[in-house]
């Protein structure tokens, strides 16, 4: 495992194939067999950022499914909490309370998360779209910080991107802009 100092991976390495368990109860392998995955951490159950970014992923999934991603979706909330705070979604979500694949991929909380005047725009829009009160769980907090991993179908990360607050993750753009890239390679 290539895992630099903070614990966080790098483009090159190979995950472990695993399968999760979706909040609906469904299997989910990752990496995806003959796919490219797109496994993305979020925050918490109600997160005006997540909720706002999901949205952008959810009316462009066909676009990304039509270039053979599956879209992958952690949050570090129980599944309870995250059927209760968030629309149903075309994709996987994943509930990881215990914070075990966040520690294995190095995405880390950060006071920076919230107080970066870059997320003060987009934390306003999520809160607009809200309709039901935020879900901070008391173990998990607002202090997470998103990831994208990109991953072919033998388990290599192709891409990734660690945000530094909790609005800078890939949009669809630059997720299919990564798949685009890594076919030609």
């Amino acid at each position: 495992m290539n895992i630099n100092e903070r614990g966080r991976r790098k483009v090159g390495e190979v995950v472990a194939a695993r399968h999760l368990v979706s909040i609906s109860g469904n299997q989910v392998a990752v990496p995806a067999p003959g796919a490219l995955t797109h496994l993305q951490f979020r925050r918490f159950a109600g997160c005006p950022f997540c909720n706002l970014h999901l949205r952008s992923i959810a009316n462009r999934y066909e676009e990304i499914r039509g270039l053979g991603i599956l879209e992958v979706v952690v949050f570090h909330s129980a599944a309870e909490k995250l059927r209760n705070y968030n629309e149903p979604q075309p994709f996987p979500v994943i509930a990881d309370p215990d914070r075990v694949l966040y520690k294995e991929f190095g995405v880390e909380p950060s006071l920076s998360a919230i107080l970066s005047p870059r997320s003060w725009g987009p934390l306003l829009r999520g809160l607009a779209l809200k309709t039901k009160p935020l879900g901070v769980d008391p173990g998990t907090g607002p202090l997470g910080l998103p990831a994208d991993f990109l991953i072919d179908a033998q388990g290599r990360i192709l891409a990734l991107k660690y945000g530094e607050h909790a609005y800078d993750q890939w949009s669809v753009d630059e997720l299919l802009a990564a798949a685009n890239s890594a076919s030609l390679s």
